[in-house]
């Protein structure tokens, strides 16, 4: 057996030694094989008696928890980018979760060899991770852990929530699917009663939540990422649209760096501007997203994106006149 194959069969173990319910599809990309080799892996830990298994339920495989792998050692790069990406996000230390990747992160390092801490403490002061501009989730930690808990039992969750959407404060019963984190903040997603349908929702605008006896039954195909589909951020409007911008010279290279979104095409002009072109599910995150570059885009298609903006414009000028 191959040196490549027999390290591929580690992390397989690893990953399903996680407590993760992963597809065949998933390890697969994860591993960067096809699924036909995924299957013969997975044929070759049922021969050496590995005890995995397939739930039907969650279209996933994992191995009993009660068998136990000693854990692989960790190579120089790969401690330096736990330790990284977690003891250096001080900045995180009231987010949930995030929070205590700090201390975890201590912990880690102290069991490194001696001669790899002492290397890697040198190099750690000199990088850093920033997330950039968090919401306040002060006090949020309790409120994170009960909605884990409903979300793996499935229960069903009374929710006080400040809605801005409805300018109040409401009150429904949800099935709580995924909590998420995205860009700023924390997220709960959950089927509302109040609205028949399934909705985002902000942690740190839940006012009080009652997680209930009661069950329901948990999707078990339900996948994030196709929910919020092809949606500018995380608000799909049920609504494909072809968006065409025109950015000038200046913000060009800034924004033809960035893949902002799976759909992006760019195109450079000779005068060093550019042509973006993106297919959103709604017009109203990536509206916001386009006016923060000012007179330095130009919307040429669709007409409703641009009659939003000027609309928008003419209420700024007539704001600032």
């Amino acid at each position: 057996m191959s040196v490549s194959r027999v390290y591929r069969l580690l992390r397989l173990i690893t990953m399903l030694q996680s407590g993760r319910k992963y597809t065949a599809g998933q390890l697969a990309e994860e591993l960067e094989v096809s699924r036909r080799t995924i299957f013969r892996d997975l044929n070759m830990l049922e021969l050496a008696r590995v005890p995995y298994y397939y739930d039907p339920e969650k279209s996933g495989y994992s191995i009993n928890r009660h068998f136990f792998l000693p854990p692989v050692n960790l190579t120089m790069t790969e401690a330096l980018a736990i330790l990284t990406m977690t003891g250096r996000l001080r900045k995180a230390h009231d987010l949930p979760l995030l929070g205590h990747w700090s201390a975890a992160a201590t912990k880690l390092q102290s069991a490194l060899p001696a001669p790899m801490r002492r290397h890697i403490g040198g190099i750690l002061d000199k990088l850093s991770v920033s997330l950039g501009k968090l919401s306040r989730h002060e006090g949020l930690d309790s409120l994170f852990n009960q909605l884990s808990e409903a979300v793996a039992q499935a229960r069903v969750c009374r929710l006080v929530y400040i809605s801005f959407h409805d300018r109040k404060q409401i009150v429904t019963n949800i099935h709580p699917l995924r909590v998420f984190f995205i860009s700023r903040a924390w997220y709960l997603l959950g089927y509302a009663a109040k609205y028949r349908q399934v909705r985002t929702f902000k942690l740190g605008r839940i006012k009080k939540l009652t997680v209930t006896d009661r069950t329901f039954k948990s999707p078990s195909s339900f996948d994030l990422d196709k929910y919020f589909g092809d949606a500018w951020a995380m608000i799909p409007e049920g609504k494909l649209y072809k968006v065409h911008l025109h950015f000038a010279r200046k913000v060009a290279a800034n924004v033809a760096e960035v893949q902002w979104h799976d759909t992006q095409r760019v195109q450079w002009n000779d005068d060093g501007s550019i042509e973006f072109y993106v297919t959103v599910d709604g017009l109203g995150e990536i509206m916001w997203w386009t006016l923060g570059y000012g007179d330095q885009v130009r919307v040429i298609s669709p007409a409703a994106l641009r009659n939003r903006i000027q609309k928008v414009a003419a209420a700024m000028v007539q704001q600032h006149s």
